[in-house]
């Protein structure tokens, strides 16, 4: 089992940069892939990065590619996102994923809470 508890959103203004991060428990975490995606109102969830478990393979949506990075501390047990020129269609809820490497939601068994990104035009 792992447990996945994301932190670091809040509110920017358009062009700026933002940090989230999630926190793993849970003695597999090390084997799992991880991957962030996001939830904009009334829109279906959407893949943005994903990780994997040995940190040396990442990919990206298109529309945050060069612009966001995702990275991974498998001895803190935690997975980031360095947002940079954050665009006011970056708002969304964040989820935090552990699972199967992939881009689709199905592969990823576990889940963290979310946290809300805001960006003002």
């Amino acid at each position: 089992q792992v447990q996945l508890v994301e932190s670091g959103g809040g509110l920017v203004q358009a062009g700026g940069s933002l940090r989230v991060s999630c926190a793993a428990s849970g003695r597999t975490f090390s084997l799992l892939a991880m991957a962030w995606f996001r939830q904009a109102p009334g829109k279906e969830r959407e893949f943005v990065a994903a990780i994997s478990w040995s940190g040396g393979t990442t990919s990206y949506a298109n529309s945050v590619k060069g612009r966001f990075t995702i990275s991974r501390d498998s001895a803190k047990a935690t997975v980031s996102l360095q947002m940079n020129s954050l665009k006011p269609e970056d708002t969304a809820v964040y989820y935090c994923a552990a699972g199967l490497v992939g881009s689709r939601s199905y592969e990823y068994d576990y889940w963290g809470q979310g946290t809300q990104v805001t960006v003002s035009s």
